[in-house]
């Protein structure tokens, strides 16, 4: 077995989920208390309100090793800032169209409405979402220009 089979054979899909801090995070967190068992490759953002996350952030999980990206916000007509989920849901319809364009999956990105009380629904998600970018594979993505060195490239990482 060669030594790319072999790595490919243990690759583990990273990703980044952005979670509001007053619906979708506190789902997660009733998830834990709640001991429901979800896989381990999701690492969580907490936003104050999911219509504050800049495309720019998901742009570079991505560019930075995430193989997905995950965002959660308040249900439709529950944002804790009236209208703050409107407004990601514009973002996130834009920023699939421009995902696309780059040649990046449409399964690679998901957006979802999760309540406080819906702890059930994050460990849903998340596997779901596991499962998805597991069969899409890894992501490859040209690595990220070092400012300051000419024509010098340099993979970086997420978590560091």
């Amino acid at each position: 077995m060669s030594d790319k089979t072999s790595a490919k054979e243990n690759w583990e899909p990273r990703i980044v989920a952005f979670f509001c801090n007053w619906c979708t995070y506190t789902a997660a967190d009733l998830a834990g208390v709640s001991r429901f068992k979800y896989q381990p490759n999701v690492r969580v953002i907490r936003l104050m309100c999911s219509g504050r996350l800049d495309p720019q952030f998901i742009v570079d999980a991505l560019r930075k090793g995430a193989d997905g990206v995950l965002i959660g916000g308040c249900h439709p007509g529950d944002c804790h800032y009236q209208e703050g989920n409107y407004k990601a849901l514009r973002r996130f319809k834009f920023m699939k169209r421009m995902l696309s364009q780059m040649g990046i999956e449409d399964g690679r990105t998901r957006l979802e409405w999760i309540s406080a009380s819906e702890g059930d629904k994050v460990q849903r998600v998340i596997n779901e979402m596991v499962e998805q970018v597991r069969a899409l594979g890894p992501l490859h993505l040209e690595p990220v220009p070092v400012p300051g060195h000419e024509n010098a490239k340099e993979p970086v990482a997420v978590g560091g």
